[in-house]
């Protein structure tokens, strides 16, 4: 790399580093581990509808649609903890939504979908 171009990596690594919501505060590292909610929530898909729970699904999907708007309002705005909070959000209106055509039809396409396959020997 010649030496501009070094320089001008460098400086978008320090600006990257040195941000407000930077690697360097809880800013950016409190969104990195939510996304474990959204991994849990998608693994939910594997489970039938009758063992998801509606109070925990309402509190995720709550909470998360709240943060999403809260994310834009502080300083500094933090557009990954808003783009986490939306897919949270997401995550548990998606499974409250699955709750309810269980509670109507007591039927869960998602769950045969995305159920284990059993192994034959």
């Amino acid at each position: 790399m010649s030496g501009a171009a070094a320089a001008a990596s460098g400086s978008k690594l320090q600006a990257f580093m040195n941000h407000p919501a930077g690697p360097k505060t809880v800013f950016f590292w409190a969104p990195m581990m939510k996304w474990c909610l959204v991994a849990a929530g998608l693994k939910d898909l594997s489970r039938p509808a009758d063992k998801l729970s509606i109070p925990q699904n309402l509190a995720l999907a709550a909470t998360g649609f709240i943060w999403v708007r809260y994310s834009m309002v502080i300083t500094p705005v933090n557009y990954s903890l808003a783009a986490v909070n939306f897919f949270v959000g997401s995550t548990g209106l998606g499974q409250l939504t699955r709750i309810w055509h269980y509670n109507r039809t007591k039927e869960d396409p998602v769950a045969k979908m995305f159920a284990p396959k059993p192994t034959s020997a």
